[in-house]
């Protein structure tokens, strides 16, 4: 491996972790459509400080794309907050108002320059490596390297900073006004974090990357875990994971490696929405098919306790259910000694009418 992979493989991981920091709090405070809002929207604020500077060099384009981020979060809340719209109608009707007019601005004054849509949307973290920051004729290394890490300060900083005002807003905001904390002011400061987060990383990888890993390795954590200090650490390694392993992928099968990284994210997303021990889509099954065998034991009992007794074939007429799950459902109930079996029939223990009066007694209270 030499030292452009090396340095290729750090940016990649850098753009994973700057990214994954925000959309951690996306995620939970269910705006994760508002990187994507961001992430498009941002070219305008671009385009038009270009315009201003005439310099693609310039760090007031940063500047100016942190603004459109902001000023799209604005105009989403404005349209919502007026209870004329929905969240997600506010931000299909924003972001691509904002992204279009971009795109025109583009097509109509800086055909000439480096700033073409296809760039912005996919970015090629191939070339990061040779864009390097020299000062002073000293070559310091790649460019995008500084960048985000100055972002991944900015960052951590941030989220350790504030990560008590953070928490309480995310999860409670009224609790947080009581508190003395205004959950408006730390959601522009996220916001803010975010649109800094999506400048840095998407002329290194593009925008469409950049939401997938703000979005997706957070949204895996979220599956695993439902404690916050966790969901951060685990979505940092599945940022780092995706970088490595989509870089890897992304070599042995010559693709492009900004679309070899957002793939992985998905399958790990993919993997950890199938096994997650309790949100995942094979617990998920697991859970209701133990439900559902102990409403139909619960049934038995009620059943018994006021009919006093009954035949396995019965049970399957009077409930439409096979002779195979009845089965199972007696062994069950045998193993339990709630049920007792004499002639064919079927008939309480002492133990089976205590807990058959309780399952009563329990539906009695609900109702």
């Amino acid at each position: 491996m030499d030292i452009i992979q090396i340095q290729i493989i750090i940016i990649a991981c850098l753009v994973s972790i700057v990214s994954v920091i925000p959309g951690i709090f996306l995620i939970l405070r269910g705006v994760a459509l508002m990187s994507d809002a961001i992430s498009h929207a941002i070219l305008l604020g671009i385009v038009v400080m270009f315009l201003i500077v005439q310099k693609l060099e310039s760090p007031l384009l940063i500047i100016g794309a942190c603004g459109a981020g902001v000023l799209t979060v604005a105009c989403i809340e404005m349209l919502i907050s007026i209870r004329c719209l929905k969240k997600d109608a506010a931000i299909g009707i924003v972001f691509p108002l904002f992204f279009s007019v971009g795109v025109i601005l583009v097509s109509r004054y800086a055909r000439n320059v480096h700033l073409d849509t296809d760039m912005i949307l996919l970015g090629e973290i191939a070339f990061a490596p040779f864009n390097k920051l020299v000062i002073n004729d000293i070559d310091l290394g790649p460019y995008a390297i500084w960048l985000l890490g100055i972002i991944l300060l900015i960052n951590l900083s941030f989220l350790i900073c504030f990560y008590k005002e953070l928490s309480i807003t995310t999860f409670d905001p009224d609790f947080a006004y009581v508190l003395g904390f205004s959950p408006t002011l730390v959601y522009y400061l996220l916001m803010t974090m975010t649109s800094i987060t999506t400048v840095g990383a998407f002329d290194v990888v593009g925008s469409i990357v950049v939401v997938a890993l703000m979005i997706t390795p957070a949204a895996t954590a979220y599956l695993l875990t439902n404690c916050l200090s966790h969901m951060i650490y685990l979505s940092i390694i599945f940022a780092i994971m995706s970088a490595i392993i989509g870089y890897g992928f992304a070599y042995l099968i010559d693709v492009s490696i900004a679309g070899a990284i957002a793939t992985i994210t998905g399958i790990i997303f993919l993997i950890a929405l199938l096994f997650a021990p309790e949100k995942g889509v094979i617990s998920s099954l697991l859970n209701h098919r133990k439900k559902r065998f102990m409403i139909a034991k619960d049934l038995i009992g009620i059943y018994l306790l006021k009919n006093k007794k009954t035949s396995m074939q019965q049970l399957c007429e009077i409930y439409n259910w096979s002779i195979e799950f009845v089965k199972k459902l007696l062994d069950e109930m045998k193993h339990m000694h709630l049920i007792k079996q004499k002639n064919n029939f079927l008939y309480l223990t002492d133990r089976g009418i205590d807990y058959s009066r309780a399952i009563l007694l329990t539906l009695k209270r609900r109702n």
